[in-house]
């Protein structure tokens, strides 16, 4: 048996009225809340003002507020960047992809003419709706591949829909960039390879049997660039990091860590039997000669390691200080010199070239300036080096002889060793009284002491 009891309208007017106002006025604050926050529109809805196409060829059009990217045969990947470039910011969008298509949103990402011929390079948050599903990843697009994938996070596979709108947030303030798909959490990376460049939408190549016309949509484009500590959110992922660490795709081809970012291991004095006890020192993963005066050789001394490398490829971050002169040598015979001086090896010349009298002397000119192979061959003059203070890297690759010297991604020397032009460019060097130089079978590698602060970091090998 139910007893009802009659409430008095005036009762329930005194009850519901102020509950209305308390959820209205909830609302009000939420929607005032909301707008507060100073987005600002990548895209008008109506045309493609703000954008410009890089790379390949494939079709972006705009309709019913959206941009469409369709497939085309024959082309490489296509990209819709920004005209502006950006450094700390948030981005939001939605978009919503074929399933059968691979796409991605760039971000701080370059196109320069040396580079690649104007490759598009730079972080990729992945559109994927492979059975794989990592959408919200991190790629190196043009560069060192994954960087964060998602196999080991089975909760951010889930996030991305299929065939339906997705919603994208991203984060890259600092060193760091993070990922949500559909509001969860999806990759925390911390890198600080590049700070600063264009957003760009992907329209991916594909196959000759693979069907032209699959599209990606993309719309509500908007981006924060100021008060970035208040609106940044924490994020329930442990970051990774790939200062010193190898990434997935060097690890499975055959890169090794060459410096593991924390001891001494692997190294030692070039004229000791181990690591020096001074002029050296490991700071925050950072291997640091100290500055002792600008002498070669004279307080630490050079550092090589203890394993002899043939053929090989090498990669090494360094940072120098104003006026600052060293270098990374290689086939390096620590029994040559016995006397003063640095030991002999090839050099791959690092040094401030505005600020240090070196980059105008040598017996080739040009000879002793970056990248160089030092007092043998000029580097290319247009290489593309990071002001003082900002990490470079030096790419060296050596197989049967043939050896080129990379500078920041861009390939700036080539030679042969043993060769008779290399031959008659050392008789008029001054490694001239150096038997058989730069043509040992193995050596060691070399860090140079010059009596000037430089900082090296990211130390990988590949044998090959």
């Amino acid at each position: 048996m139910k007893i009802y009891f009659p409430m008095k309208k005036s009762i329930l007017s005194a009850i519901t009225i102020p509950l209305l106002l308390s959820l209205l006025m909830l609302t009000g604050c939420q929607e005032t809340e909301k707008d507060s926050t100073p987005w600002v529109p990548l895209f008008n809805g109506e045309d493609l003002s703000g954008w410009q196409q890089k790379g390949g060829e494939a079709d972006y059009e705009v309709q019913n507020g959206m941009i469409i990217g369709s497939t085309v045969h024959d082309t490489p990947n296509s990209f819709l960047t920004t005209k502006k470039n950006y450094e700390d910011f948030i981005l939001e969008l939605d978009f919503k992809v074929d399933s059968t298509m691979n796409s991605g949103i760039q971000i701080r990402s370059n196109s320069f003419p040396n580079y690649q011929n104007g490759r598009v390079h730079g972080y990729q948050v992945e559109i994927d709706p492979s059975d794989r599903a990592w959408s919200g990843g991190i790629y190196d697009e043009g560069r060192r591949g994954w960087l964060y994938s998602l196999e080991n996070n089975p909760e951010a596979q889930k996030a991305f829909r299929q065939n339906k709108w997705n919603h994208y947030r991203i984060e890259a303030i600092g060193d760091t960039i993070k990922t949500w798909v559909n509001e969860i959490p999806t990759a925390y990376l911390i890198d600080d390879k590049t700070d600063k460049g264009f957003i760009a939408l992907q329209v991916h190549a594909i196959g000759k049997d693979d069907e032209a016309g699959k599209k990606v949509m993309w719309k509500n484009i908007k981006i924060l660039t100021d008060s970035l500590s208040k609106y940044s959110k924490k994020i329930a992922l442990e970051p990774k990091t790939t200062k010193n660490k190898l990434t997935s795709d060097e690890a499975a081809n055959g890169w090794k860590m060459l410096w593991d970012g924390e001891t001494t291991s692997g190294w030692h004095g070039a004229r000791l039997d181990d690591f020096p006890e001074k002029g050296w020192v490991i700071e925050d993963g950072n291997l640091i000669v100290l500055a002792s005066g600008g002498a070669e050789s004279a307080a630490g001394g050079d550092i090589v390691t203890d394993s002899l490398y043939g053929d090989f490829e090498l990669k090494v971050d360094f940072k120098i200080t104003k006026g600052a002169n060293s270098g990374i040598k290689y086939y390096v015979d620590t029994d040559l010199n016995k006397g003063p001086g640095s030991s002999i090896g090839l050099e791959y010349q690092i040094l401030d070239d505005e600020n240090h009298p070196d980059a105008k002397l040598g017996n080739h000119e040009g000879s002793r300036t970056v990248a160089s192979l030092y007092d043998l061959i000029q580097a290319d003059p247009d290489k593309p080096i990071h002001p003082i203070g900002e990490w470079n890297t030096a790419h060296i690759i050596s197989k049967d002889n043939h050896v080129e010297h990379w500078l920041n991604g861009v390939k700036v020397l080539e030679y042969e060793r043993g060769s008779d032009e290399f031959r008659k460019l050392v008789s008029e060097s001054k490694y001239d009284k150096w038997p058989n130089f730069g043509e040992l079978e193995k050596g060691r590698i070399l860090l140079q002491d010059h009596g000037n602060r430089v900082a090296f970091r990211n130390i990988k090998i590949k044998p090959l």
